[in-house]
C-alpha cells in the first residue's frame, strides 16, 4: 500500500497512525507538555525574499523566490506538488553551513506566492520554461554555475528543465524521491489520497499540527515554516456546511489524539465547533486534484530523460525498492549516484535536512563544484 500511495507528485505520504522510529517527533509527550506548532518566519532560514518578474506571452508573471549566500555555485531548489519554496527552509540553513554555495528556492507556478497569468497550466514544458526564465531574470546572459535540485514533482520539473537546456550553465542535477515507475503506478490512487486530506483548517497552527500527526512532514521545525506556504485563508463563507463539516471531521479529531477522557473530548469538540464561526478558516493554496491532466506528463519518460542528461546526477530516495528497470540498469552502468535515506517519509529533505545536506555537499565537493566551509566536516 505504501508503494502504491507513495506519489512523487506530492510532497507527502498518506496519513499514518504514528511516526516511524528515527523521526524527529514523538506523539506522546507526557502530562502537561505541549508541542509548539506556531509558524516560523522565512527570515529565520533565508537571507532575502523577492518577487522576480518575467515576460510571458505579452504579460508579466511574478515568481516568489527566497535566497541565501553570496558566492559559490547556485543551488536552484524546486519543491514538490502542493508545497512551496518554504519546503526548503531548514535544508537551506544546513547546506549553507556545510559548503560555499548560493541558494535560490522558487515558488513554482500555481504554488506559494507566485502570481502568473495562467496558474492552471502546470505542464512540465511550461514549468521547465519558468525555471529558465527566472534564472535569466536573475543572472542575465552569463549565469553562474547552477545545480538544479528538485523534490517529487519538482524533481520531475528539474529533469525536464535540464533535458531542454533551459539552464545553459547547468552544473549538476539532484532528484529527490521521484522515480517514473513508482509515480506512474501511483497515479490511479492519487485522487483518493487527496480526498482523504482535510479540506480546511481553523488556523495555520492546526495545519502544522495535522501535517506532523499525519506523517506528511515528520520534522516539527520544518512543518512550522513549510506549511505556511501550503495553506491560505478561505475565500468562501464561514457558514458553508462543507467547511464546518471538514473541520469537525478532520483536524479536530487529530487534535484530540493526545487528550485523556471521552467527556473532556466531547466538551472540547463542542467548544471548537462553536469557535469555528468566529475564526477565519484556512484551506490549501492549490487544488491538486484539478491538476490531474498534467500528472502523466510530469513522469512519463522521466527515467530516460534523467539518464540522458550529460551532467553529474544524484538520486536520493526514501526507500530501496523504488528503482524502475531503466534506472536499475543506469545505476549498474554508473550513470548516476544514488543514496537511500531510511526512516524518512516522502518529504526527505524536510524530514532529514542534515542527511540530505550531507549527501549533497559530499557529491558537490567530490565533483569539485565547490568546497567545504572551513571547519567542516
Amino acid at each position: 500500500m505504501e508503494k502504491q500511495l507513495h506519489l512523487n507528485l506530492l510532497a507527502s505520504k498518506p496519513p499514518m497512525a504514528g511516526l516511524q522510529s528515527g523521526s524527529n517527533v514523538k506523539l506522546r509527550m507526557g502530562p502537561g507538555r505541549k508541542r509548539d506548532f506556531t509558524p516560523l518566519p522565512w527570515s529565520q532560514y533565508f537571507e532575502t525574499m523577492e518577487d522576480v518578474e518575467v515576460e510571458n506571452d505579452n504579460s508579466k508573471d511574478t515568481f516568489r523566490i527566497y535566497s541565501s549566500g553570496s558566492h559559490g555555485p547556485v543551488l536552484m531548489l524546486l519543491h514538490g506538488g502542493g508545497h512551496s519554496a518554504l519546503s526548503w527552509a531548514v535544508f537551506t540553513s544546513v547546506i549553507c553551513s556545510r559548503i560555499n554555495c548560493r541558494v535560490v528556492a522558487m515558488d513554482l507556478r500555481g504554488h506559494g506566492d507566485t502570481k502568473v497569468k495562467n496558474p492552471d497550466d502546470l505542464s512540465a514544458e511550461t514549468m521547465a520554461k519558468d525555471v529558465g526564465k527566472v534564472v535569466e531574470a536573475l543572472y542575465g546572459e552569463n549565469p553562474p554555475p547552477i545545480m538544479i535540485i528538485g523534490h517529487s514533482m519538482g524533481g520531475a520539473i528539474a529533469v525536464h528543465t535540464a533535458a531542454a537546456n533551459h539552464v545553459p550553465s547547468l552544473l549538476g542535477l539532484c532528484v529527490i524521491d521521484v522515480v517514473e515507475g513508482t509515480a506512474m503506478d501511483a497515479l490511479n490512487s492519487m485522487q483518493n489520497f487527496l480526498r482523504s486530506r482535510p479540506k480546511t483548517f481553523k488556523s495555520v497552527e492546526n495545519a502544522i499540527e495535522w501535517s506532523v500527526k499525519s506523517g506528511q512532514i515528520r520534522n516539527v521545525e520544518s512543518a512550522r515554516v513549510s506549511m505556511v506556504g501550503q495553506v491560505k485563508k478561505c475565500e468562501e463563507p464561514l457558514s458553508s456546511p462543507g467547511v464546518s463539516r471538514s473541520i469537525s471531521e478532520g483536524i479536530i479529531e487529530e487534535e484530540e489524539e493526545d487528550e485523556e477522557g471521552g467527556e473532556s473530548n466531547h466538551k472540547r469538540k463542542k467548544e471548537d465547533d462553536q469557535e469555528i464561526k468566529k475564526e477565519c478558516l484556512y484551506t490549501w493554496r492549490i487544488e491538486l486534484s484539478k491538476t490531474e491532466k498534467y500528472w502523466e506528463g510530469w513522469f512519463k519518460g522521466l527515467s530516460s530523460l534523467f539518464l540522458t542528461c550529460s551532467v553529474p546526477k544524484l538520486l536520493l530516495l526514501a526507500g530501496v525498492d523504488r528503482l524502475d528497470k531503466d534506472l536499475t540498469i543506469g545505476q549498474m552502468q554508473g550513470k548516476f549516484q544514488m543514496q537511500v535515506l531510511p526512516q524518512c517519509g516522502h518529504a526527505v529533505h524536510e524530514d532529514a535536512p542534515e542527511k540530505v545536506a550531507d549527501a549533497l555537499a559530499t557529491f558537490m565537493v567530490r565533483h569539485k563544484f565547490t568546497e567545504f566551509k572551513e571547519g567542516f566536516p
